[in-house]
């Protein structure tokens, strides 16, 4: 895991020529990019991507209906082995407050097949998915579906937070609750993987009213991008240099002042195989246990 640049991004990510240059640097950035490619690393990665997709495919149909939340005392911190009970050893109480997890566009809860069996082995004795439709017309309107499904969660469970993790789409989703409709009162932390914090090219591709708001510089983007003084949710932004879909990669960094959020940095990881990966599996398990620095919110100014 690391937070340093990306100087083994593949070629899609190389940064576009400025003005007036005689482009030397992006042509040195694409062979650099094209290298990386075929670095072991890369296609280590890709061939994960390309079984993981294929392997999602498989289970997707599974993951159409929404999951309902249950408590499951076999995953309680006190049933699991040493190595296990050490992650909430500093703050028992964190192993029971609730995880939702979210999906991406047009995607379901399969996709979090691995983690959230991951998480429930490692102590975590409330997990859930959350499904939003496909065909959802927006972020905003699916940011307000999620904040009545937390506090559902909330209800049932009987505490007052909850962690949120979001894959691609999601996170934003995730962020702009936190950030835009008040969630923050709601969730602790939230985590995301492969988000387009600063939208994504491939956006332009396809100009439905959803996909466009993923374009950098959308109308969402610079919502997203206004004050939030005082917001109390920790924001963990994990992203990686072979991500396919958010493009250019550092997109995936969460870049906002008042958020202050740490951005993580894993290396050859694809798009759809981040919430597989296991350095990133054990990086949000130690992010929502409390082992990594929360950075605490900006003061608000007195008025």
């Amino acid at each position: 895991m690391s937070t340093t640049g990306l100087p083994s991004a593949p070629a899609w990510h190389a940064p576009a020529a400025e003005p007036g240059s005689d482009v030397p640097a992006p042509v040195r950035a694409t062979v650099r990019g094209l290298r990386a490619l075929v670095s072991p690393a890369a296609l280590t990665g890709s061939l994960t991507e390309l079984a993981w997709v294929g392997a999602h495919a498989l289970l997707y149909p599974l993951g159409t209906r929404t999951e309902r939340l249950r408590l499951d005392g076999r995953y309680r911190p006190g049933a699991q082995p040493p190595v296990v009970r050490a992650l909430f050893a500093d703050d028992p109480l964190a192993a029971h407050i609730p995880v939702v997890l979210v999906h991406g566009m047009v995607d379901n809860r399969s996709i979090f097949t691995v983690m959230r069996r991951a998480l429930r082995r490692r102590g975590f004795a409330q997990v859930c998915t959350w499904n939003y439709s496909p065909f959802q017309r927006d972020v905003q309107s699916a940011a307000e579906a999620l904040g009545r499904h937390v506090e559902r969660v909330c209800r049932e469970t009987g505490h007052d937070r909850v962690h949120v993790v979001g894959h691609s789409m999601g996170g934003l989703v995730a962020r702009y609750l936190v950030q835009r409709l008040g969630g923050d009162d709601r969730v602790e932390s939230l985590v995301t993987l492969g988000t387009p914090h600063g939208g994504s090219r491939w956006a332009h591709v396809l100009p439905t009213p959803l996909v466009r708001q993923l374009r950098p510089g959308s109308a969402l983007i610079r919502e997203l991008a206004q004050p939030a003084p005082g917001c109390r949710t920790s924001v963990t932004a994990v992203y990686s240099d072979l991500d396919q879909m958010v493009v250019p990669s550092a997109a995936g960094r969460c870049e906002h002042p008042d958020l202050r959020a740490r951005n993580v940095l894993v290396r050859g990881v694809g798009h759809m195989s981040l919430p597989i990966h296991r350095a990133v599996v054990d990086e949000v398990a130690a992010t929502l246990a409390g082992h990594r620095g929360r950075l605490e919110p900006a003061p608000v100014a007195a008025a």
